[in-house]
């Protein structure tokens, strides 16, 4: 399928002329004027190019092509003016990040060589982001799964915590909610450097030595220096390492950042109060009470969401049951309850995956007689795994 292409003139004529040039190497679509522009970009978008005509009544070229990159920053954008308006172009090239501008008249070869070229550099672009995507989630997967096997107290924890920040970005409707989620999920993994019953004193509620609470106060700042190696998760490494923190300081980050991880910071120390309350025995409205009491610079809107909170509706409907470790699939399933040594020793968190990797640690305890054969996990109803499962 060919990338979509919108040229923009506030003459319906010169649209014309260009579809009717264009037509058969490209997949045009036009618009008249930079306000019908906006909305058939918002109704027909992503565009990979977008080319725009530099003097138009109401809202000229560089102000549409400016809109154009907030509103879709992926889209290569060209801009086509009259000779006497280059020197007006050239100074807006940096303001509507254009890639390139044509002067009127344009010939049909030239236009056609720089709409290849355009769509040459989305595809660039493109490719570079999905691929920063695609290592950035499975950076993080590696990461839970190993905190998951290394720590399974903290990797209890985080999915709790984690659990209570996707109610909270979608009550208060976050932009980019993942940034908020991932920082919950990896808010513990400092805790691999940590005991176990440092851990599990933690969990239970109970009182930590001086020298305990020392060791578990810093373990922010070891997430921190982990999280920050891995590029476009610097903001992320910030926000865990101030989780703590009544008032983070964010330093020489920009207004828009500022205000981003600053929130980021309270809702991943609210989440965590909550969670500690809870842990101790408070109820949901006994736990938001104690928190509008010690901790009054949260947004209020925080306390209100956590009042309404309801995770039994969030639960997925599964079918529970029996499974030995022979019939473990990687393929959706979830613990449904936490698995211990004879010894009693904590080995695999309520609600992890089940991956391949886990697969071998439970065989590996299970060798040496660590572990009984059966034990209980959720498999989701719908998944072809059920029938394997029960098969």
């Amino acid at each position: 399928m060919l990338e979509k292409i919108l040229m923009v003139d506030d003459e319906s004529n010169v649209l014309t002329a260009y579809e009717h040039l264009m037509h058969k190497d490209f997949k045009i679509d036009t618009a008249v004027g930079g306000a019908a522009a906006l909305r058939t970009l918002e109704a027909n978008g992503p565009y990979a190019v977008v080319v725009s005509d530099m003097r138009m009544p109401e809202m000229d070229g560089v102000q549409f092509l400016t809109r154009v990159k907030q509103l879709s920053p992926d889209t290569v954008r060209i801009m086509l003016t009259g000779y006497a308006d280059i020197q007006s172009a050239m100074g807006a090239v940096n303001e509507g990040s254009i890639f390139r501008f044509l002067t009127k008249p344009c010939e049909k070869e030239t236009l056609g060589k720089t709409l290849t070229a355009g769509l040459v550099q989305y595809r660039l672009v493109h490719a570079e982001k999905e691929l920063l995507e695609n290592t950035l989630q499975g950076s993080i997967q590696v990461l839970t799964e190993v905190l998951g096997m290394v720590n399974p107290v903290a990797f209890g924890r985080a999915l709790r915590v984690r659990r209570y920040m996707h109610y909270l970005t979608t009550r208060l409707s976050l932009a980019s909610p993942w940034r908020f989620e991932v920082a919950a999920m990896m808010s513990q993994l400092g805790c691999v450097t940590l005991h176990p019953e440092t851990l599990e004193a933690v969990a239970a509620g109970r009182t930590l030595s001086p020298g305990e609470q020392a060791r578990f106060d810093a373990h922010p700042a070891v997430a921190r220096d982990l999280l920050s190696k891995i590029p476009r998760l610097e903001p992320i490494a910030w926000m865990i390492a101030h989780q703590n923190d009544p008032t983070p300081d964010a330093g020489t980050a920009t207004d828009s950042q500022t205000a981003d991880i600053q929130l980021g910071a309270q809702l991943l120390r609210a989440t965590l109060v909550f969670e500690d309350l809870r842990v101790k025995g408070l109820s949901r409205n006994e736990a938001v009470e104690r928190m509008v009491q010690e901790h009054k610079n949260f947004d209020p809107r925080i306390f209100q969401a956590l009042l309404e909170l309801d995770l039994t509706s969030e639960k997925i409907q599964a079918v529970v049951l029996n499974c030995a470790i022979e019939d473990l699939i990687p393929s959706g399933m979830v613990l449904e309850k936490e698995v211990r040594t004879k010894a009693g020793l904590l080995l695999v968190a309520k609600g992890q995956e089940v991956t391949e990797a886990l697969i071998l640690r439970l065989k590996s305890f299970q060798e040496y007689g660590a572990i009984a054969r059966g034990f209980t996990l959720a498999v989701s109803s719908s998944g072809s795994h059920a029938k394997a499962a029960t098969a």
